[in-house]
């Protein structure tokens, strides 16, 4: 019989295996987008460990690597953020609601703030500067750059 777990024993496992703190919110957004199956109903919920497991296993594998024989070795993996725990790309309002094509505030952060690199060659806003987003979604942009000390406009469609 399959070993089952509850949310809390599932991210107090996960946090284990990956050295780093994965949330009980980690652990429902992944039931939320059928990442990991769900058993039993509110106030009751479990998972099958192995599921877990193999999920995890899957997401310790060498990312960078997959994604340049894909894509090329001209790939910006700084941009991927991989080094960022869920909960760290999740900040702020960014859980309110889950959708799977949001911004992660670090990749706005990037586009916004004052810093140069071997992709980004030149600085395009200061604080002061106003910003819009023509596609404002769940405003993401709009609250980096408000962090940021940049003004916003976000429209909603």
């Amino acid at each position: 019989m399959a070993e089952l777990l509850t949310i809390k024993e599932a991210n107090q496992w996960a946090s284990e295996y990956l050295e780093k703190n994965v949330t009980s919110s980690n652990i429902s957004y992944l039931i939320q987008y059928g990442r990991i199956k769900k058993i039993g109903e509110n106030g009751s919920t479990q998972i099958v460990k192995q599921e877990l497991v193999e999920y995890y296993a899957e997401q310790k594998k060498s990312k960078q690597d997959a994604w340049k024989d894909q894509l090329g070795e001209d790939l910006n993996w700084a941009l991927s953020f991989e080094q960022y725990k869920e909960a760290e790309t999740t900040k702020h309002v960014h859980r309110l609601h889950p959708y799977k094509g949001k911004f992660i505030p670090q990749l706005v952060e990037y586009f916004l703030d004052e810093h140069t690199d071997k992709f980004k060659k030149e600085v395009y806003f200061k604080k002061g500067d106003i910003v819009l987003d023509p596609f404002s979604g769940s405003g993401t942009t709009m609250v980096q750059a408000c962090e940021l000390g940049i003004h916003a406009i976000g429209i909603l469609k």
